[in-house]
């Protein structure tokens, strides 16, 4: 599978960055399974989160074993710096690990939240704390929401973060606010290097009323055609890969998609940008 930069750290991630949100109420058996087509896609970058179920106990024997396969992700949803330091050192633990790759602040949606986390005494420090003692070796941010581009954007001029993630599809691309914010906020990170991982890449929409026949929040793209699409569109961006949605039944379908991807063209890309625009949101 294709490979890209992560900004500046120097590390090369596959184009599918493995979501452990997929985890999330699964038996070991299951995750195991799951674990090992991972390995035969040849993927070398996890990222998790404790908010994920049991996702961090599923991992942590693979990560015991095969730590020097992937670059491991993990985040805090905890805004002050004690709180973090305590949930950091509870997935280290969980996931059988002395140090992540990468941790970052989890699930910024609003001002006041970005606001709190970089204060005094906020999550920030943590982050800065666990890089010098070597707990990681780089620090980013995540989050959803329509407000994520420019948060993000205002983020990397407030801290110097190796990484951002943040949502991305046809659907929020025909949006025009939230278009220019995201296309903003990549050409900055361009300029500064600053890995672009992408969320909710294959999200069609809010469920409402429709039975849930997967277990994401949200009703994603559930065939190869469609999910090639998606994914096509993402990736013809300039991110460094994207993250696998949170249902282990589209996992086949996405590691094929990030395979056989084919960037799309300028007129393409706008097709799929004015579909978008009669989308419902799923924020």
């Amino acid at each position: 599978m294709q490979k890209r930069a992560l900004g500046k750290t120097g590390h090369f991630s596959t184009l599918a960055i493995f979501g452990g949100a997929a985890f999330w109420d699964i038996t070991q058996s299951v995750a195991d399974t799951v674990m090992e087509q991972v390995i035969a896609a040849g993927i070398n970058h996890i990222d998790v989160a404790p908010q994920y179920g049991v996702a961090e106990e599923r991992l942590g024997p693979w990560m015991k074993r095969e730590r020097g396969r992937f670059f491991l992700g993990c985040k805090t949803m905890q805004r002050t710096e004690e709180e973090a330091w305590a949930e950091m050192h509870r997935s280290l633990k969980r996931l059988q690990v002395e140090q992540f790759d990468l941790y970052q602040i989890h699930a910024i949606t609003t001002q006041d939240e970005l606001d709190v986390a970089l204060r005094k005494g906020g999550v920030i420090e943590t982050l800065v704390k666990a890089r010098d003692e070597g707990i990681t070796r780089f620090v980013g941010i995540t989050g959803h929401g329509m407000q994520s581009p420019k948060l993000f954007l205002q983020a990397i001029e407030r801290f110097d973060f190796d990484t951002v993630m943040f949502p991305l599809n046809y659907g929020l691309m025909g949006q025009e606010g939230y278009r220019q914010d995201a296309q903003a906020l990549l050409e900055a990170c361009r300029e500064r290097k600053v890995g672009c991982m992408i969320i909710k890449s294959i999200a069609q929409a809010p469920w409402k009323e429709r039975p849930k026949t997967h277990t994401t929040w949200y009703e994603p793209y559930h065939t190869p055609a469609s999910i090639q699409e998606a994914v096509n569109f993402v990736l013809s961006y300039d991110v460094t890969g994207l993250c696998m949605a949170g249902d282990i039944t589209v996992l086949p379908m996405l590691l094929q998609a990030c395979e056989q991807f084919t960037p799309l063209s300028a007129v393409e890309r706008d097709a799929l940008i004015e579909r978008g625009k009669a989308m419902e949101m799923i924020f």
